[in-house]
């Protein structure tokens, strides 16, 4: 890592530190900054418990249990200044634990950790594992994700330094089919400033994309399995049902939107990457205006602009709306939602009716609003 002095046009070497040095600690400091920041592990990741020993017949620790987008577990393993001669065998040991683990014991996994690490402010109650897990995977409800299939976990190793032995292991179990990566992590002096680089070594990102997961056998039959299942069938004579009433009404927001296996449809509303989205579930219908731009701060920034005339949006709506902030995600988002028994097709008349006028009045509320908001966030930049 280098500083740039532009007027010198050189550059300069930032000083390297080991962790012992600083006095950081692997529980203390390493452990929590990839708890509150997993995404500086490359991807999106859910942390759902730390320090787990929730094993039958031994208490032994896994220092972090996350789910990837995917809903797969994921075993992450600290170690600071060294790895160590056998770090390898402890993921790996932790890892054939956790793949016995059912998708109720995992909510119930994460409801401890929240419970525990995720104390909620005065006047707000403890969130709902199993809710936090469908907005991870965008899916409706409980009953449709998919977690912990099979062999499918993963493990993660963090260190500032990885033996030979060490990295050999982790080599020629990628090539046995295991899916195991390497992070070298290093601390850095920047005056009084201290930096952090976290670089996967193992597989390198270029090799990564060229690796091939699962076999294209068992690709085609997981995808054939996902095609044939009923849910998407209902999904889309559903949505076709919906958007012909859109089509003979005055809406013209999904005129030219086709039906989807999927339990969401998207529409533009006029402002980037700010759709309105009509979902569809097994106990649950939602209109939503979403706030989905790549800048956190921009989807904030609208949010909170629109908020501040809550009062306006929700009379011309008709009814009281909720307000998602969700903080520590990227999006924001507006919606109202009605219980109902989707997949039973007697009541699609109902829920057809429901989506139409909900939708219609939900634009009326607020597109307006959302293009004057837009336009002063483009002044404001």
């Amino acid at each position: 890592m280098f500083t740039v002095d532009h007027q010198a046009n050189r550059i300069k070497a930032v000083k390297t530190k080991t962790f012992s040095e600083l006095g950081f600690t692997e529980r203390k400091h390493l452990q929590e900054w990839l708890a509150y920041e997993p995404s500086a592990l490359g991807e999106e990741l859910l942390v759902i418990q730390k320090e787990f020993d929730g094993f039958d017949d031994t208490r032994e620790r896994l220092d972090l249990l996350a789910l990837d987008k995917d809903g797969n577990l994921v075993i992450i393993e600290n170690k600071l200044d060294d790895s160590g001669r056998d770090v390898v065998w402890q993921p790996l040991k932790y890892t054939s634990y956790c793949a016995s683990l059912t998708k109720l014991q995992i909510v119930d996994i994460f409801q401890q950790y929240i419970n525990r690490y995720k104390k909620p402010s005065s006047g707000e109650t403890v969130a709902d594992a199993s809710t936090q897990i469908c907005e991870f995977l965008d899916a409706p409800d409980l009953d449709e994700v998919k977690i912990n299939l099979g062999n499918s976990q993963r493990i993660m190793m963090v260190a500032a330094n990885f033996r030979k032995e060490v990295t050999s292991t982790a080599l020629w179990l990628l090539g046995q089919g295991i899916n195991i990566q390497c992070f070298k992590v290093t601390p850095h002096a920047l005056g009084e400033q201290l930096l952090i680089n976290i670089d996967q070594i193992i597989p390198t990102p270029e090799a990564k994309e060229l690796m091939i997961g699962i076999s294209a056998k068992e690709a085609e039959e997981k995808t054939t399995e996902v095609v044939r299942k009923e849910r998407h069938t209902v999904r889309y004579d559903y949505w076709e049902v919906l958007l012909e009433a859109f089509r003979n009404s005055n809406c013209d927001l999904y005129d030219n939107i086709s039906p989807s296996k999927d339990h969401w449809i998207y529409a533009g509303s006029g402002v980037s990457n700010c759709p309105y989205s009509l979902i569809f579930g097994k106990k649950e219908i939602r209109v939503e205006l979403i706030f989905g731009r790549s800048s956190t701060e921009e989807n904030t920034y609208i949010f909170e602009e629109l908020l501040k005339i809550k009062e306006n949006i929700e009379a011309t709506f008709g009814k009281s709306l909720e307000w998602l902030a969700l903080e520590n995600r990227k999006s924001c988002r507006i919606q109202y939602s009605q219980s109902v028994d989707g997949f039973n097709r007697e009541n699609w008349r109902e829920c057809v009716s429901w989506h139409l006028n909900a939708m219609t009045n939900l634009e009326k509320a607020t597109k307006a609003p959302l293009q004057k908001v837009a336009e002063k966030l483009k002044h404001k930049k």
